[in-house]
């Protein structure tokens, strides 16, 4: 029986269509749904009930839609979701993190949907709960816990919280003596915050009104935020702006940046009215990150950077009063083309790096007063690798987390003199995990230029690779990031019913060094997709699966992926899961008012200023290559209040691919109306729009009695 044969449809909503002529670069662009874009996006932002009650109404028409062709999932969702609920330890809590007489932690309870913040004495003694999120969340339809920093003398815990999925953060600031907040509230940040060395001044990071990290400003406790001082503001708004501190505690580090560039100020945590010094002023092309050592040599700073042609970075020491000039520099870290530096720490007396090299991490220890090195050795085929140094400075110890998609996150205390390994804690599957039931395998898919693409692979041990069983195939591919070859609990549902599921690691990731990354951005786009074309036909070219059985899953930036594999290679797809997907990507890039726009050029290309990139945007935008041709079951997810991508890019997409798609393959959209980029905002909430995915790939490919 054909998979068309098997779906029942319901009749799909029809977005009306309104043409909207624009002329760019002497090419008209006809836009039939460009009034889903609300004209008071900013303000649905803060407040989802301005949304237009017609735009609403689509966007329920067509949740409405999807609940009707998904009913009758309705039971194996409610079973994925307690499979997956009974894989999580409810009453769990991480590792803890020594900072003087305390130690602070994450804590779960049972039934709880949010993390508790909790500290107790180093040496012994109860739990103190500092931010309870269930009952900071309770009656709300979303909260979103941004992060806290507590203050040097442990008095003060800053804290931020979102409230409508918007990134548009509260910082709040307790007492911990008291328990009790202090009056000040701070609105419309992004979150991040930083206490000076006097324990009463804090720094963070505010939006401008386009929704974009633009500004730093000082708070002092005991004052209205409104009379808070601004320290620093961006002015070209391509860049955004950061803050961190040093591992020493010395310095409050700003960072300037886009996506090939940075810049860094500091400020003497000590002197917290004095005003910020910038290190190495800007060059295009030239990234850099601070740290700060102290010891033999007297005090200077770290520097991971990437000059002289370091494209993998290299780590150098600066002189502490003027690093500027490369001369003065020491290289105590030389680059190695191919082997790419992520992090790099200061402790007391050990700079730690994570690096990646053949797509594999490992951890590297360099001892400061000798520059002796040693590597912390793995043994698995492909895994993921995570490093903590904690709050202290003058410690030998580094955290690290390691798994596999087998194996479940450990976590190890390394002491880096001894190198003794401690396993602190093993992640807990209630429900029974037997790694022995599962095998993860890395594969390399040849691509037509010459490359080849590493394809991390988790199957059941009875699941047989003879064409038989469907292929969940994730991508990504921007932004230099690298999707870990993790332990994923949800990919046991899957796998348990007959699934194989991969991670491609393709082009526009870092996974093969900082080369990868740049061949798969601005001009060299295209290889994104055509990597994750080439990995889900090498697996079919292995026999493993069949063409036309493969289902993709991809969020943001993969999203986009899913939209353009939609339009250059459908018979490859069963169907597409794009989650808060960029698939307006013309449009956006044209618009350099919406928050992501200016400092997602460097990325992309500005096809305002280029007619070359407003051709080669135009070439590849999922949108705007929308034909008349057969289409994968598609599902494809929004947010209403993201700001990363806006609602209208899913809602856009799907009213144009229901116009002209030639098929009668599911095609759904759901926006989530209480929530944004993230999706649902507590842990429970999470894995039941994780089941509404595996159900849709359940569903099509015939597995939902499995």
């Amino acid at each position: 029986m054909r998979i068309e044969d098997r779906l029942t449809l319901p009749r799909p909503p029809t977005a009306a269509r309104r043409p909207l002529r624009t002329h760019v670069h002497g090419v008209e662009l006809v836009d039939d749904y460009a009034w889903l874009r609300a004209e008071n996006w900013q303000d649905v932002m803060r407040d989802p009930a301005v949304l237009d009650a017609e735009i609403r109404g689509y966007l329920e028409a067509e949740n409405a839609y999807m609940g009707a062709a998904m009913a009758d999932t309705a039971t194996l969702q409610e079973r994925l979701f307690q499979e997956m609920k009974g894989r999580i330890k409810e009453d769990d809590s991480s590792v803890p993190s020594p900072d003087g007489p305390w130690e602070y932690y994450t804590g779960y309870i049972t039934g709880g949907q949010y993390p508790l913040i909790c500290r107790r004495p180093r040496d012994g003694g109860s739990e103190q709960v500092l931010i309870d999120g269930n009952s900071e969340a309770a009656g709300l339809a979303y909260w979103s816990f941004g992060g806290a920093s507590h203050s040097r003398d442990h008095r003060y815990l800053a804290y931020a919280v979102d409230d409508k999925g918007s990134e548009l953060f509260t910082i709040r600031i307790r007492d911990l003596e008291t328990g009790k907040d202090l009056p000040e509230t701070i609105i419309e940040t992004r979150g991040g915050m930083v206490w000076a060395a006097d324990h009463r001044t804090l720094f963070y990071v505010r939006l401008d009104e386009n929704h974009r990290p633009l500004m730093i400003y000082r708070h002092r406790l005991g004052t209205a935020a409104e009379a808070d001082v601004k320290v620093y503001e961006e002015a070209d708004h391509g860049f955004y702006v950061g803050l961190g501190e040093t591992q020493s505690g010395r310095f409050i580090v700003i960072h300037a940046h886009d996506h090939q560039t940075s810049e860094a100020h500091v400020i003497d945590a000590a002197t917290p009215d004095a005003m910020p010094r910038c290190l190495l002023r800007r060059e295009v092309g030239h990234e850099y990150h601070v740290e700060h050592a102290v010891g033999p040599g007297g005090e200077r700073f770290i520097l991971t950077t990437n000059s002289g042609g370091a494209e993998d970075f290299r780590i150098c020491e600066a002189p502490l009063r003027v690093p500027t000039n490369p001369a003065d520099w020491r290289e105590i870290v030389p680059h190695k083309p191919g082997c790419l530096i992520l992090e790099a720490t200061c402790l007391a007396g050990h700079l730690v790096r994570l690096e990646r090299e053949d797509s594999l991490p490992r951890i590297v220890v360099h001892r400061l007063a000798d520059g002796l090195e040693h590597q912390i050795a793995f043994d698995e085929e492909a895994y993921s690798l995570g490093l903590s140094t904690g709050y202290e400075f003058d410690t030998t110890t580094v955290r690290f987390t390691y798994s596999s998609m087998t194996t479940p996150a450990q976590v190890y205390d390394y002491d880096m003199e001894s190198r003794r390994r401690t396993l602190r804690k093993t992640q807990e599957v209630p429900s029974g995990h037997t790694i022995a039931d599962y095998v993860t395998r890395r594969v390399l898919a040849p691509t037509k230029d010459g490359e080849t693409v590493p394809v991390s692979i988790l199957y059941h041990r009875t699941t047989k690779l003879d064409g038989t069983a469907p292929l969940y195939l994730y991508g990504y591919g921007a932004y230099g990031i690298s999707i870990p070859a993790s332990f994923r609990t949800g990919w046991l549902s899957l796998a348990d019913r007959g699934f194989i599921c991969a991670i491609a690691h393709i082009r526009g990731g870092k996974d093969k060094g900082y080369r990868w990354y740049k061949a798969g951005k601005m001009e060299a786009k295209v290889n994104t997709f055509t990597d994750y074309i080439a990995a889900g036909e090498h697996i079919a070219r292995l026999g493993w699966v069949r063409r036309g059985n493969i289902v993709g899953h991809g969020g943001s930036a993969g999203g986009m992926l899913m939209g353009a594999v939609a339009n250059m290679a459908p018979d490859l797809f069963l169907g597409l899961i794009a989650d808060v997907p960029f698939v307006d990507v013309l449009n956006t890039m044209l618009d350099k008012d919406l928050p992501l726009t200016p400092p997602e050029w460097p990325e992309w290309g500005n096809p305002i200023a280029s007619k070359a990139d407003f051709d080669r945007i135009s070439s590849y935008s999922p949108y705007d290559n929308v034909r008349a041709q057969k289409y994968p079951h598609i599902l494809a997810e929004g947010g209403l209040t993201d700001p990363r991508v806006t609602y209208w890019e899913p809602a856009k997409w799907v009213a144009r691919l229901r116009a002209m798609k030639t098929d009668g393959n599911l095609l759904m959209l759901y926006t989530n109306m209480d929530a944004g980029h993230g999706g649902a905002s507590g842990r429970f909430e999470q894995l039941k729009e994780i089941a509404k995915e595996y159900a849709f790939a359940l569903k099509i490919t015939g597995k939902m009695a499995v």
